[in-house]
């Protein structure tokens, strides 16, 4: 059995380089449209805690690093914390005295919560948008630099007992639309059968030179994830993949279709979740997909090292798994960029809300209930990270791999 010593080596470096990449740019977002609209800074962090490197650029800005590799910050000029929280009338009247007399008059013009709504609300949502960016970016390079495996949505064999059985599938079958969408990919067939165990499914298949039209209703099943090894409840018809020769082959794009091929992916992966959330706040599905820090790691580790497996020398396998990570990181950014613009206190969606209701009222919220709604999402947000951490620790058998560091 593998130590927790040995499990920490393999994972959380892959995982560190990963969120790395996705905080760094999502701070990026919100440091480079502050400079733009004239919003004066102070800080660029990346990670918490007491600082391991830090220096001042031209402007005097603060860059550092911290030894708490969990995120990170833009800190604006008169901002008494990171999180930039909003000032109601009369805190702004204080700071406005304050920087008057400190500066002179005028001064507060280049303080974020000074500049208008507008200015504050594009620094806001420049975080998140930045990551969408990234995540783009990065299938669109993959895509055209590397490409991908395709393997043709073709029946090689339908399992007696089953959903697909039931519906009328046949070996042989080839899907050509679910659900009114067109796929070319058996993998997107697999991903969107997944989430949808209870609900009745309608395919156009071709079989031989006709079309047949199929209802199938995915049967929720437990899978084993290929990289952590987590059990997790899907939706499966009871369909296996061709193994044909022409049915698995590798694609290739040119830049303009990377390109689109990057909005596609990094569209299809932001709406499958919230089609996965919204089933999960009816009751239509479990929990054990919401995964932390810990199968984020998990995850990081299993796909470097699938991406270097295939590989015989050492460049090979750094180039594998440096691809792989990429992949890992475009769908973390999506992931992040949009739980940032979840309509919460103390996220840069419960910015949003905040400068919406400036807007409508013009004037900011009452600093009460402005910390009311600051404590509630501070602890809606906890209790997430706690439920997803409790799923890591149980689903991925971290008790029994810390009882082997001991054994």
């Amino acid at each position: 059995m593998m130590s927790a010593v040995q499990w920490m080596l393999i994972n959380i470096i892959p995982f560190l380089l990963v969120l790395s990449l996705v905080v760094t740019v999502h701070e990026l977002g919100h440091f480079l449209v502050a400079r733009w609209l004239g919003v004066a800074v102070d800080r660029f962090a990346i990670n918490f805690g007491r600082p391991i490197l830090k220096w001042n650029d031209k402007s005097g800005v603060e860059w550092r690093i911290g030894w708490i590799p969990l995120g990170g910050y833009v800190r604006f000029t008169g901002d008494a914390e990171a999180s930039s929280s909003v000032p109601d009338a009369a805190a702004l009247e204080t700071m406005r005295a304050d920087i008057a007399t400190r500066e002179g008059p005028g001064a507060e013009q280049h303080y974020f919560h000074f500049k208008p709504v507008w200015v504050r609300a594009l620094v806001v949502a420049a975080g998140p948008v930045a990551n969408f960016l990234l995540a783009i970016a990065l299938f669109a390079v993959l895509l055209s630099a590397v490409g991908e495996t395709v393997v043709r949505p073709r029946v090689g064999e339908v399992l007696p007992g089953t959903a697909a059985e039931a519906a009328g599938f046949k070996t042989g079958d080839v899907v050509k639309a679910i659900d009114g969408r067109r796929i070319n990919d058996f993998m997107q067939l697999k991903q969107y059968v997944a989430l949808r165990s209870g609900e009745a499914i309608r395919f156009e298949v071709e079989r031989g030179s006709q079309t047949v039209d199929l209802i199938a209703t995915p049967v929720r099943r437990v899978e084993i994830d290929r990289f952590t090894g987590a059990p997790t409840q899907m939706g499966g018809l009871g369909i296996k993949s061709s193994d044909r020769p022409g049915d698995i082959y590798r694609k290739r794009y040119s830049p303009p279709e990377a390109l689109v091929g990057g909005v596609r992916r990094s569209w299809d992966i932001l709406e499958t979740t919230v089609f996965y959330l919204g089933r999960l706040v009816r009751g239509l599905e479990s929990g054990d997909q919401l995964g932390g820090p810990l199968r984020i790691a998990a995850t990081s580790g299993a796909a470097a090292k699938a991406g270097a497996d295939g590989a015989t020398d050492l460049g090979g396998k750094l180039l594998g798994g440096g691809v792989a990570l990429l992949s890992l990181a475009a769908v973390l950014s999506v992931g992040i960029g949009f739980m940032n613009l979840l309509p919460v206190p103390v996220l840069d969606g419960g910015h949003l809300l905040f400068y919406a209701y400036e807007a409508t009222f013009r004037r900011p919220l009452g600093a009460r209930i402005q910390a009311a709604g600051y404590r509630v999402g501070l602890a809606l947000l906890l209790g997430l990270m706690l439920f997803a951490t409790w799923n890591d620790l149980t689903q991925l058998q971290v008790f029994k791999t810390i009882r082997g560091l001991f054994s």
